[in-house]
């Protein structure tokens, strides 16, 4: 694997213990609580080391800093022993994500095991609780094949390939409750109302802003007699107490309706009723010392304010799902997620990148043959995916395919999505390589002039740009360099972007452009197009001038 040199964030310089020990889901709070982040024993081939959990083996913050061979097995270990009186009826032991295919067991017992690298999954250990406990993960993280999600990652890294991960790499934790609990809740609004729909309970009582609503049959119906809209430049969230015998939990909705209609002749996308424009950058989800993980929740915020200081209102977030903390933050602060699903299958770079890009952005099927194992595996991520952030109003838009890369049968999983979510905009191929179901029209341009013409469909320019510049002293990879268009002056990459927007997309905004995903939000390894180093720790270009011009970037 080629290297890479690894740099700390201000975060990560930082670090004295876990920076994990908080409740990770805050849809759903609850008053108990008790971490397992913080040092674990990892085994692997043959050797033990001291792993920060929930840093990654291949990340620097882990301790171990290591990309094992593929396949490797892991072995986690770690004891434990609970405070007096945190043990009610029943104790749940919750991860976040864990890549790979796991089995998990406490004092020797195995709880079940779990496959997937992105989504949470739990088990009741109440019967298997002793006074000293130790709790044995064994993960195994296999590409070969390519079944399931595994998105950016390569163990030959390089150019738009990133470091692969494997292990826990979100947090591990515990909560007590009793017999009867509210093990989730389910969110839809619509114009002034919001039905909650719980499981686990059939009833009980909400509270919100002084007022208190039924639960009846497992439901609960609120009407905001002057609702307050959710948006990214007034993002009001609702934040109410739902209760039931032995129970309370906190959450949040907000208002935000979606939808889509012919204004002026032109197919747009609407929040709220009105037109909007999605402006936003590309985000991996990708950091230069915890690589799937950044050294500190904080880094989201960040983030997502260096965002929108720029200007920009939307993340596009890139083949990878996050902790449920990045989604909450996007909720807070105001930033519209379009999510992408985890691709899996072999990636072609003949087939995906270049015959679109040069010759035909229309596949035949024949190429596209993907095995059913690879088939299930992605439709099964895909519906984790959905249940997993459905309740988040900052995800306002889907994306199921990318580039054609482990495409098929894109008809089919449109309407699966459908089913699952018909709350949100779905992009079914992003780029190319279209079917015949999806929302939007969505292009990827890079090597040539940006140009739309008018359909029946919002346009979404869904990538573009991914001008490359290096900031000395804050790049992983001094010799190789990935992008689209290269500068080696700061000021010269600076007036290229500017012109790029001013003379490329804001003026197809009113031929029907409903929005546009810049590549990208920060430099990721080899790929220097960010407008934040991979370090975060310089913006590449003048916040002030990028502002002005994305003021520009509106529906009139």
């Amino acid at each position: 694997m080629k290297q890479i040199k690894h740099l700390l964030t201000v975060h990560g310089e930082k670090i004295n213990g876990s920076e994990y020990d908080f409740y990770p889901r805050p849809s759903l709070v609850r008053d108990s609580f008790f971490s397992l982040n913080g040092e674990w024993e990892l085994i692997a081939e043959e050797q033990s080391y001291k792993i920060n959990v929930p840093y990654p083996p291949e990340s620097l913050l882990s301790g171990v800093n290591k990309v094992f061979r593929n396949g490797t097995p892991l072995v986690y270990k770690k004891n434990f022993s609970l405070p007096n009186g945190f043990a009610r009826e029943k104790t749940i032991l919750h991860f976040g994500a864990v890549d790979g295919a796991c089995s998990v067991y406490l004092n020797g017992t195995l709880l079940g095991a779990h496959v997937g690298g992105y989504d949470n999954f739990s088990f009741d250990i109440t019967d298997k609780l002793l006074s000293e406990n130790e709790i044995r993960v064994e993960v195994v993280d296999k590409l070969k094949g390519f079944v399931y999600p595994y998105g950016k990652q390569s163990y030959k890294r390089g150019g738009m390939w990133y470091t692969p991960v494997s292990g826990i790499w979100q947090s591990v934790w515990l909560e007590s409750v009793s017999n009867e609990y509210i093990k989730g809740i389910k969110i839809d609004t619509r114009n002034n109302t919001a039905k909650i729909r719980f499981d686990g309970i059939s009833s009980g009582e909400v509270f919100l802003d002084g007022k208190c609503f039924p639960i009846i049959n497992g439901a609960c119906k609120i009407t905001i007699e002057e609702p307050i809209y959710w948006s990214p430049e007034n993002p009001h969230l609702y934040y109410f107490t739902a209760k039931c015998v032995g129970d309370e939990i906190k959450s949040y909705f907000a208002l935000r309706d979606l939808e889509i209609k012919e204004i002026d002749g032109v197919s747009r996308l609407c929040l709220n009723g009105e037109p909007y424009f999605f402006n936003g950058v590309l985000d991996q989800g990708y950091f230069s010392d915890g690589i799937f993980t950044p050294a500190s929740p904080k880094e989201y915020e960040n983030d997502i304010l260096a965002m929108k200081k720029l200007g920009f209102n939307t993340l596009r977030k890139h083949i990878k799902v996050e902790p449920e903390e990045f989604y909450y933050q996007c909720d807070k602060l105001g930033m519209v997620v379009f999510q992408d699903m985890v691709n899996n299958g072999k990636y072609s770079f003949i087939r995906d990148t270049a015959m679109p890009t040069v010759l035909s952005k229309k596949c035949p099927s024949c190429l596209m043959k993907r095995t059913k194992a690879q088939k299930e595996a992605f439709l099964d991520g895909m519906e984790k995916t959905v249940n997993q952030l459905y309740n988040h109003p900052s995800i306002c838009y889907w994306t199921i395919f990318n580039e054609g890369w482990g495409q098929f049968e894109s008809d089919r999983a449109y309407f699966l999505l459908k089913e699952l979510d018909s709350s949100r905009f779905i992009d079914s191929t992003s780029g190319w390589f279209k079917g015949k179901e999806s929302d939007v029209e969505s292009l990827h341009v890079y090597f040539k002039r940006v140009k739309i013409k008018k359909g029946e469909r919002p346009i979404v320019l869904s990538e573009f740009g991914g001008y490359s510049y290096k900031e000395a002293g804050h790049v992983a990879n001094e010799k190789d360099t990935y992008g689209y268009k290269f500068f080696k002056d700061r000021e010269k990459f600076e007036d290229a972007v500017i012109s790029l927007y001013e003379n490329e997309v804001i003026p197809l905004i009113k031929n029907g452009l409903c929005g546009a995903i810049y590549t990208q939000l920060s430099d990721v390894e080899d790929e220097t197009n960010g407008f934040l180093t991979y370090d975060r720790k310089v913006l590449k270009v003048n916040e002030e001038k990028i502002r002005e011009v994305m003021q520009k970037a509106k529906i009139d």
